[in-house]
């Protein structure tokens, strides 16, 4: 995937001279110790990362760890102390006032905790408010702000006033404003914290959707780990000042870089974050259509199995057969067609295993995993869904076959 954005040793420390405080950093002295004998607060120190384009970048840690200080380096609200950060490969921290004005207003766009919406302003008027400044004319500032305003799911409002909507309803007016603008990055600094758990959920969800269809490079700042591995293709971890590990959940839950990282996620809920196919197993019996009830019955007698999926030449699943129906299928004469059974559950490879717990639980075989194309690409033992984890000591053919 192509670079969008590159971190080489970012770090900015708050205070008369910034610069001094370095080697103490570098001698490995705590915020605590530099904070108290320099007077110097570490924000963040040697950040270095890349964030590709088009994905869901999350920055997370505790309060103080350096987090919001990060992102607003991203725009330079903060200034680094030392270090580079190209977009696009314009080094930001070296470019002319004109230079950042333009990467400002259309390239980057930020939401914030707290909305910051014109109160005085309808919906309307808020979200036209970025095109306005830029001196866009007033029907094309109108035509771009009802797009993005019904993008958000706020067609309808457009003449009401923030206080008369609900928090979930304002921030998604903030983000209708930021994507007016039509950036490659969106900066969304704890955008979701204010808001209540179930509006905070929907708007979770809202963003992934909003990012399926417009793709941008957003970078996401949470202390909640649940919320960041939910939403983030990669995540960044930081402690006083420090990125401690970066990568997929999947790479952090699996291979935490230390102690602090197996203590940060260890209330994380893993159904939240695996998807089918991290917990699928590959097919090791399969039926075509083009077999009889003979492959059949052999098929599931040799692997010791009740039960087989039957696929066609595409390997795409066209039913499930019994090893009692084939046999007392085979007293009647009939095909493997006539006895082919529709009862069955096929869920996407992306799905989440939490949302895979009800049909686990209304199924009666192993669940069906398909990719993109319809083709079979594993199963899904139900007591792995239940449990959202793939433990080496569940015995696969009983949880298989019954």
């Amino acid at each position: 995937m192509e670079t969008k954005i590159k971190l080489e040793h970012i770090s900015k420390i708050f205070g008369p001279k910034p610069k001094s405080v370095i080697p103490l950093i570098k001698e490995g002295k705590s915020k605590e110790e530099i904070l108290a004998k320099t007077g110097h607060t570490v924000g963040v120190y040697d950040a270095t990362f890349d964030i590709k384009k088009g994905e869901v970048f999350v920055i997370m840690g505790l309060s103080g760890s350096g987090k919001s200080t990060l992102i607003r380096c991203f725009n330079l609200l903060n200034k680094p102390t030392i270090g580079s950060i190209k977009i696009d490969d314009l080094d930001i921290t070296k470019s002319s006032k004109q230079e950042l004005k333009s990467v400002r207003q259309e390239k980057i766009a930020m939401v914030f905790q707290h909305f910051g919406l014109f109160s005085h302003r309808t919906i309307l008027a808020n979200v036209e408010y970025g095109l306005e400044i830029r001196g866009m004319s007033k029907d094309e500032r109108r035509e771009i702000a009802l797009k993005n305003i019904e993008i958000v799911g706020l067609k309808g409002y457009e003449e009401k006033y923030p206080d008369e909507l609900s928090g979930g309803m304002q921030q998604r007016v903030g983000l209708a404003r930021a994507l007016a603008n039509d950036p490659d990055i969106l900066l969304m600094d704890e955008p979701f914290s204010a808001l209540d758990p179930l509006i905070r959920r929907e708007m979770q969800l809202e963003l992934l959707d909003i990012q399926e269809r417009l793709q941008k490079t957003i970078v996401f700042i949470t202390h909640d780990v649940n919320e960041a591995f939910k939403l983030g293709d990669r995540v960044a971890v930081m402690k006083d000042g420090h990125v401690v590990q970066v990568g997929t959940p999947e790479e952090i839950i699996e291979e935490p870089a230390n102690d602090y990282i197996s203590e940060f996620i260890k209330d994380i809920d893993r159904s939240k974050v695996f998807q089918a196919e991290h917990v699928m197993i590959k097919p090791s019996a399969l039926v075509s259509l083009k077999d009889g009830l003979n492959v059949a019955i052999k098929e599931m007698e040799d692997n010791g199995i009740s039960s087989v999926y039957v696929v066609d030449r595409g390997r795409r699943v066209q039913g499930i057969v019994t090893i009692d129906d084939a046999i007392q299928a085979k007293k009647e004469k009939k095909s493997l067609t006539d006895i082919l059974r529709d009862d069955y559950l096929m869920v996407q490879k992306e799905e989440y295993i939490h949302d895979l717990i009800p049909k686990a639980l209304e199924s009666k075989y192993p669940l069906a995993v398909v990719n993109e194309e319809d083709k079979l690409v594993g199963f899904i033992l139900r007591v792995h869904v239940l449990s959202g984890l793939v433990s080496e000591d569940i015995d696969e053919s009983d949880e298989y076959y019954n």
